[in-house]
């Protein structure tokens, strides 16, 4: 009795600890961490497939909302969806950011003066946490041709570059989305979102970075 006792507690307090020992993943984005044109989204999305591939010990969470910007001023600021609470409230250990895609439509991009502030206070706000999180900074995945007002010339000429300096100014390392997909446009087969082979790219890119 003393052992099955004994035992009882062991696993008990393997629980508390497996727990306690969980590593929450805030996956930040708009319709490109979403899923939004991918086949089976449920199960195909990129955060969805980074669970997996970072194994039981993480707990990934999407916090994507399509058609999402950086821009406060922007037609659908991220600030403003209901994801952007819930990935606060998540209290995660690590932040992924994926915001900038949207941004490069006209309407929005004529703030973009304001792009790199908006993203400074992003960062803040998370960091300001009692999780303290690790925050990765992600470069656009490439815009294979303009669709919706969104541009590849922007995401190259403005974008990377403004993320680039902040990465350096906030110590935040950055996650490389666009390099891996250099040759590979037929897996963003509407031009601007990848299928469920362009999420795995995804998710095996964001696992080398946080392990």
């Amino acid at each position: 009795m003393k052992s099955l006792l004994l035992t009882l507690l062991s696993l008990s307090l393997f629980s508390v600890n497996a727990f306690s020992d969980t590593i929450r993943v805030a996956c930040v984005g708009d319709s490109i961490t979403y899923g939004a044109g991918i086949k089976d989204r449920k199960n195909m999305n990129y955060p969805v497939q980074l669970g997996k591939k970072l194994g039981p010990k993480y707990e990934v969470k999407n916090f994507g909302n399509s058609g999402s910007t950086m821009l406060k001023k922007g037609d659908k600021p991220f600030w403003k969806q209901r994801e952007y609470k819930a990935s606060l409230e998540f209290n995660p250990n690590i932040v992924v950011i994926k915001l900038g895609t949207n941004d490069t439509k006209p309407q929005n991009w004529k703030h973009g003066a304001e792009y790199s502030a908006d993203y400074k206070s992003m960062i803040s706000a998370f960091a300001k946490l009692a999780s303290k999180p690790k925050i990765y900074i992600c470069l656009p995945v490439p815009v294979v041709k303009a669709r919706w007002g969104i541009t590849d010339e922007i995401v190259n000429k403005d974008i990377i570059p403004a993320l680039k300096k902040l990465s350096a100014q906030t110590k935040c390392e950055i996650i490389d989305l666009n390099s891996p997909f250099k040759g590979k446009h037929q897996l963003i087969p509407d031009h601007v979102h990848p299928n469920g082979a362009g999420a795995t790219i995804i998710a095996e890119t964001v696992k080398n970075s946080i392990q």
